[in-house]
């Protein structure tokens, strides 16, 4: 009986040494597969082992074999090519949500996906360049947590937290639950944020997830999303900074289209204005990341309406003058004193104070 329970694991046993041990350069020969079947106490002639390697083949495994000096068996394709598995390798150490820790965890899992001679080229550092890991190792279980609390259209509660100067949290309304109905993740400048419609606040904010602690699904069905959607939303704000939504109608060279392209997408609508310029309106949530985008491109565009937000760039602008002139008496581009957007935050919270991102 014992002698026949043994047999029974001889295709797994077999199996997991093609797996883990070979590949097309490094064949398990036959002698080698017999050496690991005698460890277990069983004993293979060579046809059986022939016949083992069909059955193997029968039950889904992909197993080739190499004839001459140096041959034997080997997987051939396997559910991961080397060059995918290089390439989440790429992914996972370069993601800033993630803590060393778990990156390490979720590589070693990844080589668990090949032969111990392809997991040594997947053992690799990427650098890039100034990044930060998180120090939030919850954030992992937590987007797992929210998308479940997303699929069965459910309230959460949580608590949302900065960090001061001394690495400490700091939770925000002294610490008291957030009430969410969370309608979508989106990863945005190396960051995860959860949008969703603030029960308490009614309006739409969003969430940096590295920053929300106790996360409670709770019993309470979810607001409709009506037409909202992920795509759209993280389209609007720029770094996912919070601020006041409306059409910005620009003005832009033509050698800037690929820049609008890049940015809104292929639908984006530009329409010929003179030989040399476009104009496209766009809706956006102004912000300060939105108008470093747009002072980045320097002369090549011009806000063109709302009046508002004309003024807005202006002051901004201004300020921006006074801080490098203060001895002088600059140049007066416009309205003076602080831009009236400078208090978007990137968590859609507009710092507490002004109105939730929308």
């Amino acid at each position: 009986m014992a002698k026949s329970a043994n047999y029974k694991r001889k295709l797994p046993i077999l199996s997991k040494l093609l797996l883990e041990r070979s590949d097309e350069e490094h064949p398990i020969s036959r002698q080698e597969m017999q050496e690991e079947l005698e460890r277990w106490g069983l004993s293979a002639e060579r046809k059986s082992l022939y016949d083992d390697m069909e059955q193997l083949r029968e039950l889904g495994l992909d197993v080739q074999s190499k004839r001459g000096r140096g041959g034997g068996w080997f997987i051939g394709q396997r559910d991961f090519e080397l060059a995918e598995l290089k390439l989440l390798v790429d992914a996972v150490q370069s993601s800033r949500f993630l803590t060393k820790r778990k990156s390490d965890a979720l590589i070693r899992k990844l080589e668990g996906l090949t032969c111990v001679h392809q997991a040594r080229q997947l053992q690799r550092q990427v650098y890039v360049d100034r990044r930060v890991k998180t120090m939030n190792e919850s954030i992992f279980y937590n987007v797992d947590r929210l998308h479940g609390a997303i699929a069965a259209n459910k309230m959460i509660t949580f608590r949302y937290f900065e960090y001061n100067v001394n690495r400490e949290r700091v939770f925000r309304r002294e610490g008291s639950k957030y009430r969410l109905t969370p309608f979508g993740l989106i990863w945005d400048s190396e960051n995860y944020y959860l949008a969703g419609w603030d029960e308490l606040r009614k309006e739409l904010r969003h969430y940096r997830v590295d920053k929300m602690a106790d996360i409670t699904i709770t019993g309470m069905k979810g607001t409709p999303q009506g037409e909202w959607t992920a795509a759209g939303y993280a389209r609007r704000h720029f770094g996912m900074y919070s601020g006041k939504p409306c059409q910005l109608r620009l003005r832009f060279k033509n050698s800037l289209a690929g820049v609008v392209i890049d940015r809104f997408g292929q639908d984006v609508s530009l329409v010929p204005d003179g030989e040399e310029h476009f104009t496209a309106a766009l809706e956006v949530v102004v912000s300060p990341p939105l108008w470093g985008w747009l002072f980045g491109l320097g002369a090549g565009v011009e806000v063109l309406s709302p009046d508002w937000a004309v003024e807005e760039f202006k002051a901004l602008l201004q300020t921006v003058w006074e801080t490098y002139n203060s001895a002088s008496e600059g140049v007066n581009f416009g309205q003076t004193g602080e831009s009236p957007g400078a208090g978007g935050t990137q968590d859609g919270t507009s710092g507490e104070a002004g109105t939730g991102a929308v």
